[in-house]
């Protein structure tokens, strides 16, 4: 009978050293894996910054710009400036040249633009994604003129320019 208690017994030290043998492999290898599933996210999220696309863009295009004369006599005027803007930022500018509209006629003038996104502030540019993504752009023109009797004149439009044809949408006027 000694013999079976003898068989029986284990001290209770070899018993907790065998179960926290086993707790520590496990252990060790949910932190291996949760080591590993931490690194798959952090080259997951990097790989978002480094190559996430910011939305631009860069428009070359000429512009018809009409001077009308209303007057019955000719209109002269000095070289004037007509700039872009898209949210209160410049996007362009563009000048145009010193000349003279006829009386009761208008005068086509046409104007080389070039407008380009890069000087956007990034809050401006999550509006920019929208619209790039929706095909049209929505720009400000404020045109200046300088008259020979030094008097300034500005005209403050609006241009739509449709990305998908390529193709000023509708520009109005106040």
């Amino acid at each position: 009978m000694a013999e079976k208690n003898q068989n029986q017994y284990h001290p209770p030290e070899s018993i907790g050293h065998h179960q926290n043998n086993q707790e520590s492999l496990h252990t060790m290898e949910d932190e291996e894996a949760k080591r590993k599933k931490r690194m798959k996210w952090t080259i997951g999220i990097i790989a978002l910054v480094i190559f996430q696309a910011s939305p631009s863009f860069g428009i070359s295009f000429v512009a018809p710009i009409p001077v009308k004369n209303t007057n019955w006599g000719p209109f002269k005027y000095d070289t004037s400036t007509v700039n872009f803007s898209y949210g209160g930022v410049q996007v362009g500018r563009a000048i145009n040249p010193k000349s003279m509209a006829n009386c009761k006629s208008t005068k086509k003038i046409n104007v080389n633009v070039t407008l380009s996104s890069a000087n956007l502030p990034s809050n401006i540019n999550s509006n920019l994604g929208s619209e790039l993504s929706s095909g049209v752009i929505t720009l400000d023109i404020i045109f200046m003129f300088m008259f020979k009797k030094t008097k300034i004149s500005q005209m403050n439009c609006t241009m739509v320019i449709n990305t998908s044809t390529r193709a000023v949408q509708s520009l109005s006027c106040k």
